[in-house]
């Protein structure tokens, strides 16, 4: 295999630039200019329904775990409670971060930052970092987001099943921030004018966790800590599971999202937590078209893409014979079929990477 370097200041970053595969142009379906008007239209209604969803089931398993503490009566509500405060904060910071949930802006701004908090993330570096992500999409060197890299590091990503290597990074980051720096990583995508926010909002994130340690420590109890905190630890399991499958497997330093992207039908309630971002390739093609009309973007282009993997577990059979391959060391990647309506992939655009897939 290939050795890459994922670092943003390493070999592979100029390699990127080098050859053209930053900030280059991207492969889009075609669709009619009024119709992708109508899908851009943004509404704050189905984002309004679903916040108050999503916060009064918090609260009400919040508050049965609490009243029934410590009974093992408590744990099916603290284990539901920790996947809303984690894997459906993980897909809100996301599609808030975009601007597109709500209509009006200080509506995506209030759920972004209670968002970026509940998933560690700060809200200034993380609107950069992900505007780099759809720049430059599994692009080696210069995407800050590639969560399966290649060779995948099978130990890490068991334990971010729980949490606890992003738990790590997000606490280091978060202190390093709050002491006055940026990371040498983060300051090539961070504009110097947004360090300060970013720097007092990590200060601020330390208040609020010093104060919720010492109220843990006051009542001798692990409960606040069980509210503010421990939920990235708990909770993490159901993003980590439909975040693998955006890109896992699939082509990296390539300029078609239809080759590094997977759209998965799921049940309702995990694209009710995951803001219906299973709709993968049609939000990274189309990213300002709103969660809540991905279903119709997708009608609208299916027959341009491969076809969507019919479930969660069948996403999985699918890709884990090219992770197994990938693990023994083969510069391999999945290369889904397309249908006869679509338009073949560009292979001129994409410096011979494909000759390394299999479909």
């Amino acid at each position: 295999m290939r050795v890459r370097d994922y670092s943003l200041l390493g070999p592979d970053a100029k390699r990127a630039v080098e050859t053209g595969l930053a900030s280059a142009q991207w492969y889009h379906s075609d669709i009619p200019r009024n119709d992708m008007k109508s899908l851009m239209k943004r509404s704050d209604q189905p984002a309004i329904r679903d916040t108050v969803i999503l916060y009064g089931c918090m609260i009400v398993f919040a508050g049965l775990g609490i009243a029934l503490w410590p009974s093992w009566w408590s744990a099916p509500f603290w284990l539901a409670y920790g996947v809303l405060y984690t894997s459906a904060s993980d897909s809100r910071w996301h599609e808030c971060g975009h601007g597109t949930a709500f209509k009006t802006p200080w509506m995506n701004n209030a759920v972004y930052n209670i968002a970026s908090f509940m998933i560690m993330r700060n809200p200034i570096t993380w609107r950069w970092s992900h505007a780099r992500h759809h720049t430059d999409t599994i692009i080696t060197g210069r995407d800050p987001e590639v969560a399966a890299m290649r060779p995948p590091r099978a130990f890490k990503m068991l334990l971010n099943v729980f949490g606890l290597p992003d738990m790590y990074y997000g606490l280091g980051r978060m202190l390093l921030n709050a002491s006055g720096r940026l990371d040498p990583e983060e300051a090539t995508f961070v504009p110097d004018s947004e360090a300060p926010k970013l720097i007092l909002t990590a200060r601020i994130w330390v208040l609020i966790y010093a104060a919720t340690i010492a109220l843990a420590v006051a009542t001798w109890s692990i409960l606040p800590l069980m509210v503010i905190g421990l939920p990235r630890l708990y909770g993490a399991w159901h993003f980590i599971m439909t975040g693998y499958l955006q890109h896992a497997g699939l082509a990296d330093d390539v300029l078609d999202h239809r080759l590094n992207s997977r759209t998965v039908r799921m049940n309702p309630v995990s694209r009710f937590i995951y803001w219906n971002m299973n709709y993968h390739v049609e939000h990274h093609m189309f990213p300002m078209v709103p969660y809540h009309r991905l279903p119709d973007l997708h009608e609208r282009i299916k027959h341009d893409l491969p076809a969507p993997n019919t479930s969660i577990p069948q996403a999985y059979r699918e890709v884990w014979p090219f992770l197994k391959r990938q693990f023994r060391g083969e510069d391999v990647y999945l290369r889904r079929a397309l249908p006869d309506s679509a338009r073949p992939y560009r292979e001129d655009l994409h410096a011979g990477a494909l000759g390394q897939a299999a479909e």
